[in-house]
């Protein structure tokens, strides 16, 4: 795999991540929330972190496995995200930007996963 040319899903992944980092600060600074903020910055910025790990996969199976690790990533932050809105941690309005690039970063992960996986039948 070894494409060190970065992609748009990395470079979405890693923009994502610097906004979960500010909104962890803001967990911890603002609402003295620490456990929910440790929650949020590990399943928020995994999702980049494991494609890095992808783009040096020695096989097409380990490539996609960590494409699923980052989806179920996002899969997480998106509940976390929910979970904050719905205890109104902050208000919506600060929160649906997030929300949005959440779901678009798993929509993209999805397709990719789906991708590889009929790639790996073919080559079957």
């Amino acid at each position: 795999m070894n494409d060190r040319k970065e992609s748009p899903l990395r470079e979405k992944s890693m923009e994502f991540a610097v906004r979960i980092v500010a909104l962890s600060r803001a967990l911890r600074d603002e609402r003295k929330e620490y456990a929910l903020a440790d929650q949020i910055l590990r399943s928020g910025t995994a999702i980049g972190a494991n494609l890095a790990e992808a783009a040096y996969a020695p096989t097409r199976k380990d490539f996609l496995n960590k494409c699923k690790i980052a989806q179920k990533e996002c899969s997480e932050t998106l509940f976390w995200l929910d979970l904050f809105a719905r205890t109104s941690l902050f208000p919506a309005s600060r929160l649906a930007p997030l929300r949005s690039e959440c779901d678009q970063l798993l929509k993209m992960l999805s397709s990719t996963c789906k991708t590889i996986e009929d790639g790996h039948r073919r080559d079957e």
